[in-house]
């Protein structure tokens, strides 16, 4: 894939409705989120603001529209745990294996680096059968990104008259300390990664 043919970016929350687009098969046909209805406009949108005030949400797109997105959430509440998030990915079903994944979790890393992020936990459905709804595909992708996997929950999903396991796996991007300086939030350095985004692709 050619850099020219498409455009990364921060999200907006306009882009409401085209990214739910690419969210509501995976809701509709898969098992890839444990999602049973495909949320509203309305509902999209104030996720994507909300996710916007603490982290980075990115989508990547070309002259069709948004072709995937990715952002990170909160990966526990309490305070101990503000240097860990969790990563979620979704590229649209008719994109996929051209290199959107990858170009979407290093420029969401880049952020989360600037954030003082320092670990990274993907949770991911998985199956031990051949199944319509779902595939490992993810839990290969996140390995070959240099995830590792670190805990594995079975039969802890029921979707499609199905139950599924799901694992954990993770990835450390920062240096752990005894004195760690406390993470910034998404506005925060929100200027230096937009200048960053505008030089890397």
């Amino acid at each position: 894939m050619e850099k020219r043919n498409f455009h990364l970016r921060i999200a907006k929350p306009e882009d409401a409705e085209e990214i739910l687009k690419v969210y509501a098969p995976y809701v509709e046909k898969t098992a890839i989120t444990f999602e049973y209805e495909v949320p509203s406009v309305e509902e999209f949108r104030g996720r994507i603001e909300n996710t916007l005030q603490h982290y980075p949400y990115l989508v990547v797109e070309d002259e069709t529209g948004i072709l995937g997105y990715a952002y990170a959430g909160r990966f526990q509440t309490r305070a101990a745990y503000d240097w860990a998030v969790e990563t979620s990915i979704y590229i649209r079903m008719d994109q996929k294996r051209r290199g959107l994944g990858r170009i979407l979790y290093d420029a969401l890393e880049e952020g989360l680096k600037e954030q003082g992020i320092l670990n990274v936990n993907a949770c991911i459905a998985c199956t031990d059968q051949e199944d319509e709804h779902l595939t490992n595909d993810s839990i290969y992708f996140h390995k070959h990104l240099g995830y590792r996997l670190v805990g594995k929950f079975y039969q802890c999903g029921y979707k499609f008259h199905r139950w599924y396991d799901m694992v954990w796996m993770e990835q450390m991007i920062g240096e752990h300390k005894e004195n760690q300086e406390p993470i910034r939030l998404f506005p925060e350095i929100y200027i230096n990664f937009l200048h960053w985004l505008s030089k890397s692709v």
